[in-house]
């Protein structure tokens, strides 16, 4: 079972046909706290090809039972890990902190919005129908059903580790499917804890099944096992697009949500104090380590220096480390190679000529001197074709474009690879409605930051961001379904006509 009081170094265990057990692979990795990288957490077990076989054959056993169970009570399942969940909110987000690095206050937050997800997706087990349509001939009777896909393999990453499994794993299991879940290795303590809760409420042995190990081994050896019919993937655009290749050549279903580089564009007539605010909540907040961050602010010139004035002011002004420290305002980055990457964004941004205006700088003293802490880093006047304005850095780091108008703002907003969310601060109605019509990205807010999302609600990105069908709110439903399409001829007799 997990456990967070992080006394001892431990094991972390497989969960496979319903029983915990250690793995057999002599290869580990160490869970360490980011915030402070003497606790070591515990041990993560590089899971060995076989134990990765064991895991979708548990799944692929389990599957037809599953599927048989009524939608309504495979929703109660889902629903009871919704209740279990909020009991267990707060060791949850202790847990989150310890491993992951956001403040309390956010891994409270993740907490409630993963209730909320597994309340929600619960809900649609009651819906989970098709739609009756009019032949062209009469007694004919046409409908459809959605019916599950099998065993579907989800990855997750790091920065989110509990909403991201439950709006995974959720909807797959309404839908019949029975789950492989493999979680980054840098967060296998909150995935234990999810798939605790799924196994208190009652799902069945090997409905759900865990894998701990890297992604280069397990997730390959996943996406090509015979019986895996889909695979959901959030991560990088490197990983995704190799799993995205690789499930097209066995012809299986592959969801990718990957990059963001999310502009929020201020014009001239903007509540200025809001705008500032939203974007010092979107860069900084999780350490700007969310693929929705605010990682461009695009501002009208003619309120730029006022704007980037409030915006550094406000930067300076937080309180950066421990997340346990409920007075902190942001937290490390994740691990070393997440910290190594951010600085190097940074000196690439000096390079390139870029205004550094506060930050730039790994933490040092008592406090920051054993975890992976940056100060908050704002640039001004950043070129579009400079690497800080085109690529995701995923950490601390605001680049401020300066624009001459709506129009520029607009072109600038779109003149990346990505397109996961926007936003747009202004009074004027007439450009709120171009720029919702115009701004290339899956989700869009309107004097609010770019960061948020509610579960009833679909979540993805288009262009280089997400590949298959949104995530979250109804059209979760959509990727881990087949649609079957049923005439029903009572006639009794052969048709001679209308023959296609």
């Amino acid at each position: 079972m997990a456990t967070i009081s992080g006394a001892a170094t431990r094991n972390y265990s497989l969960f496979v046909d319903g029983a915990w057990t250690e793995s057999r692979s002599t290869k580990f990795v160490e869970n360490r706290n980011p915030a402070r990288t003497a606790d070591v957490l515990g041990l993560i077990p590089l899971a060995l090809p076989e134990e990765v076989d064991a895991a979708v054959e548990a799944a692929e056993r389990a599957f037809q039972r599953w599927r048989r169970t009524p939608a309504p009570r495979r929703g109660a399942v889902v629903a009871g890990a919704a209740v279990i969940m909020r009991r267990r909110k707060e060791e949850l987000a202790r847990a989150l902190t310890l491993e992951e690095g956001k403040i309390l206050r956010e891994a409270r937050g993740e907490v409630e919005r993963s209730i909320n997800i597994l309340d929600f997706i619960a809900g649609e087990a009651r819906r989970l129908g098709g739609e009756t349509l009019p032949s062209e001939l009469e007694y004919n009777f046409c409908y459809t059903v959605r019916q599950p896909l099998g065993v579907v393999a989800v990855v997750t990453p790091w920065n989110f580790p509990v909403a991201i499994p439950c709006w995974k794993i959720a909807p797959a299991l309404v839908a019949g499917n029975t789950v492989v879940f493999k979680p980054s290795t840098l967060t296998p303590l909150t995935a234990s804890m999810v798939v605790e809760i799924f196994q208190e409420a009652g799902l069945p042995a090997g409905c759900l099944n865990l894998v701990l190990g890297s992604g280069g081994q397990v997730g390959d050896r996943l996406v090509g096992h015979r019986a895996v019919r889909a695979v959901s993937f959030t991560g990088s655009n490197e990983v995704g697009g190799r799993l995205y290749a690789q499930g097209a050549e066995r012809m299986i279903k592959v969801q990718c949500e990957m990059g963001g580089k999310n502009p929020l564009v201020v014009l001239e007539d903007a509540d200025l104090d809001l705008a500032v605010t939203s974007t010092v909540s979107g860069a900084f907040g999780s350490t700007g380590q969310r693929c929705t961050a605010t990682s461009r602010a695009v501002v009208v010139e003619s309120v730029a220096d006022r704007f980037v004035e409030a915006v550094v002011e406000r930067a300076r002004a937080l309180q950066v480390g421990n997340g346990l420290d409920e007075s902190v305002d942001m937290g490390p980055s994740v691990d070393e190679g997440q910290l190594r990457t951010v600085l190097q964004y940074i000196d690439e941004g000096r390079r390139e000529g870029a205004r550094l205006c506060c930050g730039g700088e790994r933490l040092r003293g008592d406090e920051y001197d054993g975890g992976f802490f940056v100060a908050p880093t704002v640039f001004d006047r950043v070129d579009r074709r400079m690497r800080i304005a085109q690529e995701e850095i995923f950490g601390p780091v605001l680049s401020v474009q300066r624009v001459r108008d709506f129009d520029e703002a607009l072109e600038t907003a779109n003149d990346v690879r990505f397109g996961l969310a926007s936003s747009i601060f202004t009074r004027d109605c007439n450009r709120i409605f171009r720029f919702i019509d115009e701004t290339e990205a899956g989700i869009t807010h309107v004097n609010s930051a770019t960061v948020g999302g509610e579960a009833q609600l679909p979540f993805g990105g288009i262009k280089a961001t997400g590949i298959g069908p949104r995530e979250q709110g109804t059209a979760a439903l959509d990727f881990y379904t087949e649609v079957k399409t049923v005439y029903v001829d009572y006639t009794g007799q052969q048709r001679k006509g209308n023959l296609y």
